[in-house]
């Protein structure tokens, strides 16, 4: 993007009291975090539905939790960007502010946002399928092979806290997200393709409630003929340059 942040979309925020904010891969990708469908190694032989799904656990649990080791390494090697980091700050200045993700790398919170709906899950977070006991990664002793449950009696299979293929969205992030999109004043949708449902069908809900629709992507989407506003560029360019209009226009 080029040129200054429209006077249409400060003046909406300035006025808003409910922000809803939806991101997507592109987010991170800023970060160096490699989509779903890279090509690392040994992985790039698999494809994402072959691993993401419970059968496949069940089947080769070392393999999908080495698959998935391989992931946090790779995520824990990256820092929030600048547009993390921004997104983080205008939790702080609005009386309402919600972030909606499908990003499951925890780059929001570790960039300092709070409020989030988090509807694949995330990374760094793992339970026990058998009694549901929940373990962060710190927790897990680091092999190769699959960890077991260490509460008494149990032993069952510890599996990523993320959403996988042929599973339902966490009912409540689900429900607070579709809470925080029907109540939102602006809604900003970034770095998503909209292609993914039931996630995408959020922007479009948050509008037909009344909120003032805003999209943030490098190039169009399926969802830009429905935004009110369209800004073509990165996310770590576009959300501080927001920031810093909105705290000049706070402080006139």
């Amino acid at each position: 993007m080029t040129g200054p942040i429209p006077d249409s979309l400060i003046s909406r925020l300035l006025a808003a009291e409910r922000i809803t904010i939806f991101t997507g891969a592109g987010v991170s990708a800023e970060s160096g975090v490699p989509t779903f469908r890279g090509n690392e190694g040994l992985w790039k032989k698999f494809k994402p539905e072959e691993l993401a799904n419970l059968t496949a656990f069940m089947k080769n649990p070392d393999l999908v939790w080495e698959w998935y080791q391989a992931r946090r390494t790779i995520i824990g090697s990256v820092q929030p960007n600048a547009g993390h980091r921004a997104l983080a700050e205008m939790e702080g200045l609005f009386p309402a502010c919600a972030l909606i993700t499908q990003n499951v790398d925890n780059l929001h919170r570790r960039a300092g946002s709070r409020n989030i709906f988090e509807l694949h899950g995330n990374i760094e977070r793992n339970y026990c399928l058998t009694c549901g006991t929940r373990y962060t990664g710190p927790e897990l002793p680091q092999t190769g092979t699959v960890p077991r449950c260490s509460r008494a009696g149990c032993n069952g299979l510890i599996r990523p806290d993320v959403v996988w293929f042929g599973e339902m969205l966490p009912e409540d992030e689900w429900e607070g997200a579709v809470r925080a999109s029907a109540s939102a004043d602006v809604f900003l949708s970034i770095g998503t393709s909209g292609a993914v449902y039931p996630a995408a069908s959020l922007p479009l809900m948050a509008k037909q409630q009344g909120a003032w629709l805003v999209e943030i992507n490098p190039e169009p989407t399926p969802l830009t003929p429905s935004a009110d506003l369209f800004l073509q560029g990165l996310s770590g360019e576009i959300l501080p340059a927001i920031v810093r209009t909105l705290n000049e226009r706070r402080d006139q």
